[in-house]
């Protein structure tokens, strides 16, 4: 049986996707394993819920240090842990293009719009200002932009008459929960490829 591809997970807040990730992966819906949980923060909630799970947890603060010595200390720290894909759960600062050349290709974010639409902070307040009748969240490569990279995978949400931020978030959260777990179960497969920026599924015969 072939090892299990190892994930890091980077977040700075409450990381409910990363507790959707575990879940999936206990409930034997995605094959892979945690090997590594990073918040930049103290008291981000997703730390503790990673320690309490027995997961492999560290605390690398990034306050009132250099972006490109931080980035170094955990991508140090992802690559001792022998991670095969990066995922930001919530991960709130911007990676250094070092960060992004350590990991071509490997790293995935989640976003609560449907890109390129509404990049950046308060997605879901942008989305309900113009609106839009329909939005959801966005599952992509991370390069050097923001909210930019190739993407893996969109779930679709109706913006309904009576949302608020609130209520509207509530329900892209719930799709995020679901898309995080199949795109990163796509990659870990190889099934899928870049061409120029289109994420594509490979023929039989190019996977030989």
């Amino acid at each position: 049986m072939a090892a299990l591809k190892k994930l890091g997970i980077l977040l700075s807040g409450r990381g409910s996707n990363f507790e959707a990730i575990a879940d999936s992966i206990k409930a034997g819906r995605l094959q892979a394993e945690i090997a590594i949980v990073i918040s930049n923060r103290a008291d981000a909630p997703g730390l503790e819920s990673a320690r309490r799970r027995g997961l492999n947890a560290q605390l690398i603060p990034s306050k009132g240090r250099v972006r490109e010595e931080h980035d170094a200390e955990v991508v140090t720290a992802l690559k001792q842990a022998q991670v095969d894909l990066v995922c930001l759960a919530g991960y709130m600062r911007l990676l250094s293009p070092d960060f992004i050349r350590a990991f071509p290709s490997r790293i995935v974010n989640i976003h609560p719009s449907l890109l390129p639409a509404f990049p950046g902070m308060d997605a879901q307040k942008q989305a309900l200002a113009y609106g839009v009748k329909v939005t959801g969240c966005t599952v992509h490569f991370v390069d050097e932009h923001l909210d930019h990279g190739p993407i893996i995978l969109q779930k679709t949400v109706p913006v309904l008459d009576s949302d608020d931020e609130h209520t509207l978030s509530a329900r892209i959260l719930q799709q995020e929960h679901t898309a995080y777990s199949e795109a990163i179960g796509l990659v870990l497969s190889g099934e899928v490829e870049v061409q120029d920026r289109v994420v594509r599924k490979r023929t039989h015969a190019e996977g030989k």
